[in-house]
């Protein structure tokens, strides 16, 4: 399929989605949300893809929403076109997403990027929260995603007082996974991917749901559910095949059943 803002393409097992707005910081105007969604759930039903990267370039990931297209309008408008619906969208991908950060990922690049499973990221990241400095607040999860990240007080000071985290200091807060020279940030997070993807499919979209569920459930609930995934994972040819390789010592082969 073609798209105006995005670029698709895949690697092996891996889906790449590139954000191509260079002229506007890859600003999240909302065609670009819609084709950036498109692209992940076409990458999720395809059963040759295992992972997905997200990325835009080494500038900015993402420099915040379109403010032109969203400035005049009223309460009413916002709500009817429910811009910040299309993110959510993102949580019912169920393969692994990660998100490749360069330059800037401020607003709804900072929530995209924190959207995704893991953020790896270039020593020239910085991310932010600034929506106070235009007289609102984040609307696609930058609230409670980041709060859950780097905890209250950190959260605190980025939403209220438009604070920036450089590379190493969201690493340092356990908002990234790692930080790499800017030159390898994004091959960085294509090897994770293909390492990941080739992990068994049907227990990695498991591991993922209940991972996520973990700030859903209570922790009695979630360990009740754990439990009963892992039984079902006894039905699977993976399980299965595994478990025999490892007796075996040899290498297993997937089937993703």
């Amino acid at each position: 399929m073609s798209y105006e803002f995005i670029l698709t393409e895949t690697r092996g097992r891996v889906g790449l989605v590139t954000l191509n707005r260079p002229q506007a910081m890859n600003a999240l105007n909302n065609k670009l949300i819609l084709e950036l969604m498109d692209a992940l759930e076409t990458f999720d039903n395809d059963n040759g893809i295992g992972a997905m990267v997200v990325t835009g370039n080494e500038k900015a990931f993402a420099a915040g929403a379109d403010i032109k297209e969203m400035a005049d309008k009223s309460v009413t408008e916002m709500m009817d076109r429910d811009h910040v619906a299309a993110f959510g969208r993102i949580l019912k991908i169920q393969k692994p997403v990660i998100a490749a950060v360069s330059g800037y990922a401020l607003g709804g690049g900072c929530e995209i990027a924190m959207s995704c499973d893991m953020i790896v990221a270039s020593e020239s990241a910085k991310f932010g929260q600034p929506e106070i400095t235009i007289g609102v607040i984040p609307g696609a999860g930058g609230t409670q995603r980041l709060t859950r990240a780097v905890g209250k007080a950190i959260a605190m000071e980025m939403i209220l007082n438009n604070r920036t985290l450089s590379a190493q200091e969201a690493l340092q807060f356990g908002l990234v996974n790692r930080v790499v020279p800017n030159e390898r940030y994004l091959d960085e997070a294509l090897k994770l991917a293909d390492e990941i993807a080739s992990r068994p499919p049907v227990a990695v979209r498991v591991a993922k749901k209940m991972i996520n569920q973990a700030y859903e459930r209570t922790l009695t609930d979630a360990l009740h559910v754990e439990r009963q995934e892992f039984y079902n994972l006894f039905a699977t040819e993976d399980q299965k095949e595994g478990m025999k390789a490892f007796v075996e010592k040899r290498k297993p082969e997937w089937k993703g059943k």
